[in-house]
């Protein structure tokens, strides 16, 4: 797969992952919020809780599901971004969580999607150390 057929894949499953949120009721708050360590996929917001998602796609599962590649160092890093987010945009923020939306693309194209809520506690993570 190509840089470009890949980055294809992660917007579609973006995409994807947007539209099912919003149907659960989630109110997208920002996409591809960056920062030095990497981007936060999606940021939400779930009954009054700020939700920071991580979007898997994948074609097959020949390299298992999606969910197996949020790794815990990839759980830092999403943490730390998550920190870097609420400095900036909800510094009395009280309550959020880190959910994952995994998205399998049958080999019909019809595509699968699972929310993975509270997917790992950001604390083990290194949320909220300074």
């Amino acid at each position: 797969m190509t840089t470009s057929d890949h980055c294809a894949l992660g917007k579609t499953g973006e995409d994807l992952a947007c539209a099912e949120l919003r149907r659960r009721g989630y109110a997208i708050l920002a996409r591809r919020f960056r920062t030095r360590d990497g981007e936060i996929d999606i940021v939400a917001r779930d009954d009054g809780v700020l939700v920071f998602v991580e979007v898997k796609t994948r074609r097959s599962l020949r390299f298992g599901l999606p969910r197996s590649s949020v790794t815990p160092r990839k759980q830092h890093r999403i943490a730390r971004m998550a920190a870097a987010y609420l400095a900036r945009h909800h510094p009395r923020a009280r309550s959020c969580r880190f959910d994952v939306v995994e998205i399998t693309l049958g080999d019909d194209g019809a595509p699968r999607v699972e929310i993975l809520r509270s997917a790992f506690d950001g604390s083990r993570a290194g949320f909220g150390r300074r």
